[in-house]
C-alpha cells in the first residue's frame, strides 16, 4: 500500500478537475491525520445544550426549548463538525424516534454527526458551459436523537486506518452532545451525563509538553475562575511545583508547594496510610464531656477493629480560685470507651464563712497515643 500522494505540477501542464481535487484532498487528509492521531476526538468548543423556559399555550404547562450552542467538534475520523449558529431541537424529530416510549424519567441522548450538503445556488445567470455542475460542498452537520442506551454506541466506534482521509457521509461518527428529558410531549431538561456515560471533550496526545514562558499551568476550565484549582510548574531561578486555588486577582494561592531542593510546604494537614508498628500522637486541653480527638491519619474504624490501640493520659488542670485559701481536689478524671472526658473538681475554702463545698466540671490536659499494630513482617 502506498503512502499519501502529494500532487505536483509543472509548467505547461494541462490541469484537470481531478488534479485540483487531489490538491484539496491531500490537504484534507493531512489535517485529518493530524487531528486523529495527535488529538482525542470530542467537543472542542461550545455545543452546549441550552434551555429556554416556555409555556404551552394550550395547557399552560411549563417546558423548555432546547437548542445547541455554536461550536466545534472533532470526530474520530479527524473531521471537524462546525455549528456557526444556535440550532433549536425540534420536538417532532424527537417524537419520530422515541414518541412510542412509555413515560420515563431517564434522559435520551443527543448526537452530532458530519453531513455533506450542496450549498444554495447564488441567484444570477447560469453559464452555458458547466453551469449545472456543483463546485462547492458544504461541510454541514446533522443532529440526531438516540434511543435510551444508545449513548453506549459512542465507545463502540472504531477509527479508520492510519492513513485514511476523513470519512465522508453516509459513514457517520457520533459525537455525544448531552441528554434531554421528555415530559408530557415537551422537553423538560438537559443533562451532561446519564447512565455513567458523560459528554466527551476533545483532548491532546503528547508525551512532552513545554512552556515557552517558563511556567506551565494546568486548570480545570478554559477561563480563570476564583476558587478553582490549578497546578503551576515554574522554572527559572526558583523552580517549583505549586497546587492551589485561583484568587480574584487571577493568581494562584498555594496549598501545596514543592521546591527545587525537595522541601514540601503544605497549608493544610497531611494524612495517609499509617505504617504497621508506628505511633501517632495528639495532645491538647479538654473539658468535661468533650470527645478526645484521634491523631491525624487514625480513623474510628481502625480503633474499633483493633488495628490501632489507643492510650490516653489525663492531667487535671487546677482552675483559678477566688481566694488563696481555696483548696481544689479532683473528684474524677477519666475517659470512657467512647473517648469522652469525665472531669469533676471540688472546691473548698476552710476560712470562708459560711464554709461551703462546691463541685463543678473541670478541665484536663490530654495526650492520646495511637499505636498501630504491626503486620506480619513488621510492616
Amino acid at each position: 500500500m502506498t503512502g499519501p500522494l502529494r500532487p505536483t505540477f509543472h509548467e505547461g501542464q494541462v490541469l484537470a478537475a481531478s488534479d485540483l481535487s487531489a490538491t484539496v484532498e491531500y490537504a484534507r487528509g493531512l489535517a485529518a491525520r493530524h487531528a486523529r492521531h495527535l488529538h482525542d476526538w470530542g467537543i472542542a468548543e461550545g455545543l452546549d445544550l441550552v434551555t429556554q423556559a416556555r409555556t404551552d399555550p394550550r395547557t399552560n404547562a411549563r417546558y423548555v426549548e432546547v437548542s445547541v450552542a455554536p461550536g466545534v467538534a472533532l470526530d474520530g475520523t479527524g473531521r471537524e463538525v462546525v455549528l456557526t449558529d444556535p440550532v433549536v431541537l425540534r420536538e417532532s424529530d424527537f417524537e419520530e424516534v422515541n414518541g412510542a416510549d412509555r413515560p420515563t424519567d431517564e434522559p435520551y441522548p443527543v448526537f452530532l454527526t458530519a453531513a455533506d450538503r450542496e450549498p444554495a445556488r447564488a441567484p444570477g445567470p447560469v453559464p452555458c458551459t458547466g453551469g449545472a455542475t456543483r463546485t462547492r460542498v458544504e461541510e454541514s452537520y446533522q443532529i440526531l436523537f438516540g434511543r435510551l442506551g444508545d449513548e453506549r454506541l459512542v465507545d463502540e466506534q472504531r477509527p479508520p486506518a492510519t492513513g485514511a482521509p476523513p470519512s465522508a457521509p453516509p459513514a457517520r461518527w457520533l459525537v455525544l452532545l448531552g441528554y434531554v428529558r421528555w415530559t408530557d410531549g415537551h422537553f423538560s431538561g438537559v443533562e451532561r451525563e446519564a447512565r455513567h456515560v458523560p459528554v466527551r471533550f476533545a483532548g491532546v496526545r503528547a508525551d512532552t509538553v513545554s512552556a515557552r514562558s517558563g511556567s506551565l499551568t494546568l486548570r480545570t476550565a478554559p477561563a480563570v475562575t476564583e476558587g478553582e484549582p490549578a497546578l503551576v510548574l515554574s522554572g527559572g531561578d526558583r523552580p517549583s511545583l505549586v497546587f492551589g486555588l485561583y484568587q480574584g486577582s487571577g493568581t494562584v494561592a498555594p496549598l501545596l508547594t514543592v521546591a527545587a531542593n525537595g522541601n514540601l510546604t503544605v497549608e493544610g494537614s497531611v494524612s495517609g496510610r499509617t505504617a504497621g508498628g508506628s505511633n501517632r500522637v495528639t495532645s491538647g486541653t479538654a473539658t468535661d464531656g468533650m470527645l478526645l480527638p484521634l491523631p491525624s491519619g487514625v480513623t474510628p474504624e481502625q480503633v474499633a477493629d483493633g488495628r490501632v490501640v489507643i492510650h490516653v493520659r489525663l492531667t487535671p488542670r487546677t482552675p483559678p480560685t477566688a481566694t488563696d485559701s481555696t483548696l481544689v481536689s479532683t473528684v474524677e478524671a477519666a475517659v470512657d470507651d467512647d473517648r469522652r472526658v469525665r472531669c469533676r473538681q471540688r472546691l473548698y475554702d476552710p476560712l470562708a464563712i459560711p464554709v461551703t463545698v462546691v463541685e463543678r466540671p473541670g478541665a484536663v490536659d490530654f495526650l492520646v497515643l495511637a499505636t498501630v499494630a504491626a503486620t506480619n513482617g513488621g510492616g
